[in-house]
């Protein structure tokens, strides 16, 4: 009854067998490598691996389409509404030569038309505006094998729903328990991150390292995604900036704290801007404390664009290095939608994707000149951090998303068409 028969033994012995395999497998190839900073190139191949699979997958995806004589779905890249760029003027006298056969001079007045104008200005804002077309995730013409990332996703052949099928297998049996690591090394730092980096098969390639941040500087990124740190801390240390957490969070950040000089306020000190930068000027004039790394951008961008940058971190005075990130919505959209997901559901996307691929610059540092004032240093370096990344340059405030326009931006449209008006009676009255 207490002995084991035969087949109860063996199967022991193949348990332990397996489980000695997986751990030398994980030793040799992600717990080493990460220790000492070195690759064997895996992930790459991986990657060239999953382009080919991607490009076969689409190609059977259109041939089948084609056979069964159905339209494909073409995600719009350039905006749904083409026009060329005209002013105010010009699209007004437009309308009003439309609506009228009458000649018309080069004066301007009021007319009850004009208001077609702003009717048709607005409806093409709701339907294709620059703010929120950039908080939804980034559709792809060709297929990768996530159903969530291509409309198209349905019956073709027996060959790609296999095919499918087994990428699920691979994504959630295999990928996702395998990217439950990071806790083996939590009380090293560089090393956590480094793991984290392979639990995620996060395959980066960074640019001009002798740009690297250095101690009393602060480090600003474009921001799209709350793995943006990993991506960063994986290649440098620095040290964070957040409000100070209870619970396990709390314990975190308290044990953080010790192995590295992280900058934490409470919840009472945050909105206190005076208090806020007097804490960051302090840590930055110590020049043996890390660099500092903030998100100026506040909330997190599709990857497509850079919005505006809170001028705070800029008016402290020191050394700002900008750090350009772009990553390659193929593998994996690394967007987080805050709005749409939890962190929990995002992480879960993140660790069932195929990989994140992703190219980091290192800006040259940067300083303010002495005409400059916070906010246009903040845009001259928004502006770099845009052109090295192919990223669109906007000056539309992120915080958007969460809040009303800004009575401002309507009170710039009222003056500049009450300016044309006055202007042209002034015109007339003289002539």
């Amino acid at each position: 009854m207490f002995l084991l028969l035969p087949f109860d033994s063996l199967i022991v012995s193949l348990l332990g067998i397996s489980l000695t395999v997986l751990f030398t497998l994980l030793l040799v190839f992600i717990i080493v490598p990460a220790v000492f900073g070195v690759s064997f190139g895996i992930r790459k191949l991986y990657m060239k691996t999953l382009l080919k699979i991607f490009a076969w997958a689409t190609l059977r995806m259109e041939r089948g389409a084609k056979e069964k004589n159905h339209q494909l779905y073409k995600p719009y890249t350039n905006g749904i509404i083409a026009k060329d760029p005209t002013s105010l003027e010009e699209e007004i006298k437009e309308i009003r030569r439309s609506g009228s056969s009458k000649a018309l001079d080069n004066t301007l007045e009021f007319e009850l038309s004009d208001i077609f104008y702003f009717c048709r200005k607005g409806v093409e804002t709701i339907m294709d505006d620059e703010v929120t077309k950039r908080f939804s995730a980034e559709e792809l013409e060709s297929w990768n094998l996530l159903s969530r990332t291509n409309y198209n996703f349905q019956y073709i052949s027996l060959r790609l729903t296999v095919l499918w099928g087994l990428g699920v297998l691979i994504r959630y049996c295999f990928l996702l328990p395998l990217r439950f690591k990071e806790f083996l090394s939590k009380h090293v730092h560089l090393m956590c991150y480094r793991i984290c980096v392979r639990a995620l098969t996060a395959i980066i390639t960074y640019h001009d390292r002798k740009n690297r941040p250095r101690n009393g500087g602060i480090c600003v990124a474009n921001h799209t995604s709350p793995i943006d740190v990993i991506i960063l801390a994986s290649d440098g240390y620095y040290a964070m900036v957040g409000q100070v957490h209870g619970g396990l969070m709390g314990v975190i950040q308290r044990a953080m704290v010790k192995a590295c000089p992280h900058v934490w306020f409470e919840r009472s000190e945050v909105k206190d801007r005076h208090l806020v930068a007097k804490r960051l000027t302090e840590h930055v004039q110590d020049k043996s404390k890390l660099p500092i790394l903030i998100f100026p951008e506040g909330t997190c961008i599709n990857n497509t664009s850079v919005m505006m940058f809170k001028k705070g971190s800029f008016e402290i005075g020191a050394t700002v290095y900008p750090v350009a990130i772009k990553y390659d919505p193929q593998f994996g959209d690394a967007f987080w939608n805050s709005s749409k997901y939890g962190m929990v559901t995002y992480l879960l996307r993140m660790m069932t994707s195929w990989a994140i691929v992703c190219s980091v610059w290192y800006l040259p540092p940067m300083t303010r000149e002495a005409e400059e004032d916070a906010v246009q240093f903040a845009n001259r370096v928004k502006s770099a951090i845009a052109r090295q990344g192919g990223l669109v340059d906007l000056l539309w405030d992120g915080g958007l998303k969460r809040e009303k326009v800004k009575d401002t931006f309507k009170e710039e449209q009222q003056k500049l068409y009450s300016k044309m008006i006055v202007g042209n009676h002034e015109d007339r009255s003289r002539s």
